[in-house]
Order: C-alpha cells, then structure tokens, then sequence
C-alpha cells in the first residue's frame, strides 16, 4: 500500500465501479496505474509484462462479473434461462410445469337397459344402469389409449350431466323391451403403468426418481399392507377431498336429495403422503414425509412443559426460538414407508401423436365396472355387453408440454390466483367450479351481509359480519331451481377448503323473477307472417337463455325492440310487454314482481334481494302478435 512521503498518511484512491467487461476493466487499470504510479511503471504497450498482468487481471474481473450478473439473473423468472432453475422457481412461486400436452375430448358411451312396468307403461329398468369407474380405459383402432376423467352413473342425470333415453326396441306387442342410455365423459390420452419400488430402512424425506417418458401424473401408491398413500400440494397439508355416495348406508339427513346430488363431500385426513416434483430432464421425483410411525413424538412438539413459562425447571423460554427443524422429525409432514414394496400406479401419453379424429375412439380397454346386487345374471351379462363407446368430435390438445416462455407466464398466473379464495371473484369462480356430482350449482351472487343473525345459513360457526353466497341451481329440464341442503353441505364444505380463518360465508337461495313477454310487430308486405313471427319468438328465446343470465342483471328494453327489429321481414316493433308470471301450481316462482314500478329510463332492474330474470316455459310465456295495417 502506497504512503504520502509528505503527510505520512494513506492516499485515498478514486476507484471506479462500473467496469463490466474486459475492455472497461483494462482501460481503467491502465487509468488507475497512470494516475497513482506515473514514476513507477510507464510502459504501456502491448508486449510489456506489466500490461500482461493488467490484461490477466481484466479477464478475472470479466469472468467475475459474468458469473455474478448470471446468478442474480437466474434469481428472477422473467430473466432465468436456465431450464432447471425454472423448474425451481416455478415450484417455488406454486405451478407445476408439464413435461406432456394431453389431448381430450367427450366420449358418448351407451348401453341397454330393459323395460319394466306394465303394458302402456314402460320405462327404463334403472337396477340394470352401469356405473363406470375411474380407472377404465378407451382406445383407438391404432391403438391409443384414453382414460375416463368422471365416472360415468348412467342412473344419474342432471342438467350438467345428462343420461339422454330412447326406445332401442321393441317386443311383439310394439312395446318398449330395451332403452338405450348415452351418458358422456371427457377422457385424455393416457395409458396407465405400475411400477414397484423396493424400501429398506425409514428414511427422512424419503426421495423415488420415476423414470419414464410423458409421465402425466401418479394415480395412486400402495404398500405391501394396502396402505394407500395419497398425492398432496405440500407435506404440510394432511386433509384432502374424498367423495362418498349419497346412499342411506352414509347418511340419513342427506339421502333424500341423493337424485340431484349423488355425492357427498368430505375432508378426510391422510397420514400417509407425498408430493411430486418434475426435474429439468422431465424425471418425476416423489418425495414422502419424515414421520417414524414406530416412535413416539410427543416431547418434541410444543406443549406447556416444553414452550414458553412451563419449563420444567423453572426457567422462563420467554426469550426462546422454537427450532422448526424440530418438528420435521414429527408426523407433522405425514408418515414414511419403510422394509415395504411401494406399488406406483402413474398415467403417461399426450404428445402431439395423441391428437385423432372424430369416430376412431371406439374400442372398450379394461374398465371398472359396478352394478347393483340381486340382478338377473343373464340379462346383467347382456346389458354389460350391449356397451359401447364413440367420440363424436376429435381429440386436440396434444402437445409437447411447457416449453420456457409458457413456463414464465403461466407461473406468473398462477403466483396470482394461489387458488385462495379472497376477493368476491374468488367465491365466485370457486362455487361455480364445485364438480356438478356435488351438486349442481348454475348461478351464484355475492354480497356483504348486514344482518348475519336473521339469516338462514349453513355456515353458522360466525355470528361476526360476514358475506352472503346467494346460489341457484338447475333442475333436469334447466329450470332455475333452489339447491337442495345437501349441495349447499358439499358446497361449505368445498369453500371452508379455500377461504381463510377469519371469512364467514352464509348460503342462501337467490329469488327467481318469473315473466313472459307479449310483442307485436308490423311486417313487411308479401312475407310469410307465421315465419317472421317464429323467427323473433326464436330471437326472444335466443336472447333470453338462462345460460347467458346472472343473478341481479337488468333487463334493457331497448335490446328487446332491437333484437326484434332486426329480424328480416319485420318493418316495426309496435310494442313489447313484460309481464310477471306466478304460481307454483303452474310451475312458476311464488315472487311477484312489479315491472312498472321496478322500470327507470327503458330499465328494468332486479330488486333489493339478490334475484335473476328468468322466462320459465320459452314456447308459452313468448307471445307475438302481428298487426296489419
């Protein structure tokens, strides 16, 4: 280091950080040299030792500083180009990258049911309805296979899920003797696979590579025992969803709503876990707990005895840490297998070979198939043989997974949505996506209650101002209709999953507006009046589709008179007339409504109370009338 021969003290040097490459850094050590050893070196070609020194010293910094700048680069998603440390941060930030595009479709399956009942009034012999289970397999004359992704109940119908009947044939009498039943269900391109893993000693943290191409997911892991090991976001989470059937053998509150909500909803806890994790080179790694089910755990969580002024020996651990790592030698993170042989069912395929065209999914693979008890052997054989399946459209989809740039953004989507449940959005979108075997759930409305007392709710832990669900559902004709006490059950069942400690969310039934409409128009000369007259009953029909309905939207009556307007042969609308319609023993809301009262500047708004607009029967509420001048 250099001293002042004058103050005897330390120079203080000007030294320049915003060199990045060789260049910047050689210039400003040649700078460097010039300014604080003039007298010591001066020889600044570039064959003398000194600028080799220099010049080696400008390519250490340049190295440096690449690797530096690259390390804090591959920190950040939008700027990592490394496939590995997107893996990491896309796990990290909470989506699951694939390695495979599936390709899917809507399967038709059918089968024959007899007849039952006595002359001149037959119907469907349900007892002999199929139920097809998860895992059953379809496949393609080349040999694709496709997997079901919804059991298929053909006893079952809804408005989601319809079972459609018709007449197959018929006996000597020209009286119904079988019914076909068509039920449909998405199916992906898939096939399923086993493998076995061979476990020794317990280990902590328990780490399986499965090696295979387009794995898609595990289906299931088994020991040796029958223990069934289930497939969670992270080892943290011990409940999961579990389905049961809506059968008086599970419930007997419930049972009477089994028609339209054939399933119950439940949360059961799940000792034995794991999670799954893709690596860069598309190994799928499968990671178990840390549990010892062999040892006890209880002097390691926190108790009285063990936390806080309960030591003891009567020290206070006020000023204490609790080590988390303590907990990881608990159950806390589920129990892991040992001296057992682990059996990995997983499903593999997709790929862009997995895309086909419509009818070629035609073959039936290996199914699980469930029956009632107590059936005629021969005619269970026959109805189980009569199956058969098809795809009326082509399977698309397929494709070669995520590659970089669709890794970064959807990480970005779903580092956003956390699959929580926070703003009213949130519980919108979550009860709409409740699975329809739940109970069928078509419309839903949030507002912020007032009055939490007086409500008729099915969450009732919270007598704190809460928010309240208003919900309707749909009947087998997809008629708006109250959801029955046992799709309201799944559905708080379902949100408790999501939402956070401290929401409360009353369920309630939204009110249901019947009206028709009285139209007349004037058209134009020399058309087919009854036609023009069809085609805006259709238009109105069109318009007024309770698909394209929400709970507390107003009507516009200006869209009305335009829509009919714009029907061809139509010169003018004359008038146009809504007109509420009331009666349950027509089949019709008991709500009245006032329009007149209820209409401001050509709107008419729904009231107070969360409700939704609905013309009940199209072809009689929609009346025209046409006036001739």
């Amino acid at each position: 280091m250099a001293y002042n021969k004058i103050s005897n003290k330390i120079q203080e040097r000007d030294i320049k950080y915003l060199s990045k490459d060789f260049t910047s850094f050689r210039n400003n050590l040649v700078d460097f040299t010039k300014t604080y050893f003039p007298n010591t070196f001066n020889d600044f070609t570039e064959g003398s030792p000194g600028m080799m020194f220099m010049e080696m010293a400008a390519y250490v910094g340049d190295v440096l500083s690449f690797y530096v700048d690259n390390q804090l680069q591959e920190t950040f998603l939008n700027s990592a180009q490394e496939r590995t440390n997107l893996f990491h941060l896309a796990y990290t930030l909470g989506y699951r990258p694939k390695i495979t595009s599936v390709s899917s479709t809507n399967l038709d399956i059918f089968q024959l049911v007899p007849s039952k009942g006595i002359s001149g009034d037959k119907s469907p012999d349900f007892n002999y309805a199929l139920t097809i289970q998860q895992p059953s397999t379809f496949s393609t004359n080349t040999g694709l296979d496709f997997s079901l992704q919804r059991q298929v109940v053909f006893e079952h119908s809804s408005s989601f899920d319809p079972t459609e009947i018709s007449v197959y044939s018929l006996d000597s009498n020209k009286e119904p003797q079988y019914y076909l039943l068509k039920k449909s269900s998405p199916v992906i391109s898939a096939q399923r696979v086993s493998k076995t893993f061979e476990i020794g000693e317990i280990q902590r943290f328990l780490i399986l590579n499965l090696i295979d191409n387009d794995i898609i997911s595990i289906e299931s892991i088994v020991d040796l025992d029958g223990n069934t090991y289930t497939e969670v976001p992270y080892l943290a989470q011990d409940t999961v969803f579990e389905d049961i059937a809506n059968v008086q053998g599970n419930t007997t509150s419930l049972y009477e709503h089994h028609a339209e909500t054939p399933y119950l909803l439940k949360i059961k806890q799940v000792p034995r876990r794991f999670v799954t994790r893709f690596t860069s080179n598309d190994i799928l790694e499968i990671q178990f707990g840390a549990g010892d089910s062999s040892k006890t755990d209880e002097q390691i969580l926190p108790i009285p005895d063990n936390i806080g002024l309960g030591g003891k020996d009567g020290r206070s651990k006020l000023d204490q840490s609790i080590d988390p790592s303590n907990f990881l030698h608990s159950q806390t993170y589920g129990k892991a297998p040992s001296n057992t042989t682990l059996t990995v069912n997983y499903i593999k395929g997709g790929g862009l070979r997995s895309n086909t065209l419509s009818s070629t999914i035609t073959k039936l693979g290996p199914l699980s198939i469930n029956n009632k008890p107590n059936l005629n052997g021969n005619l269970l054989s026959f109805c189980r043989e009569s199956l058969a399946c098809n795809n009326p459209e082509p399977a698309t989809g397929g494709g070669q997974g995520d590659n970089e740039q669709t890794i970064k953004l959807n990480t970005a989507a779903a580092f956003s949505a956390q699959q929580r449940i926070i703003t009213k959005e949130d519980y919108l979108v979550r009860t709409l996506s409740m699975p329809s075997i739940y109970g069928s759930i078509s419309k839903a409305y949030v507002v912020k209650s007032t009055d939490v007392e007086s409500l008729n709710k099915v969450d009732n832990e919270s007598s704190q101002i809460s928010s309240n669900l208003y919900i309707l559902g749909y009947d087998r004709s997809k008629k708006l209709t109250k959801c029955n006490r046992a799709s309201k059950t799944n559905l708080s069942t379902y949100l408790n999953y999501y939402k956070p400690l401290t929401d409360s969310i009353n369920i309630m039934d939204a009110f249901i507006i019947n009206f028709g409409i009285d139209f007349e128009i004037v058209p134009y000369k020399n058309n087919n009046n009854q036609e023009i007259l069809l085609n805006c009953i259709n238009e109105i029909k069109n318009y007024f589709d309770i698909d394209k309905w929400q709970v507390n939207q107003p009507i516009i009556e200006s869209e009305i008179y335009n829509l009919i307007g714009r029907v061809r042969g139509v010169q003018s609308v004359i008038r146009v007339e809504l007109k509420n319609l009331v009666g349950a023993e027509n089949g019709y809301s008991k709500y009245k409504y006032d329009f007149k009262t209820a209409t401001k500047d050509g709107i008419i708004y729904p009231s107070l109370d969360p409700s939704i607009f609905e013309i009940k029967f199209p072809n009689s509420d929609i009346k025209g009338n046409i006036k001739q001048y």
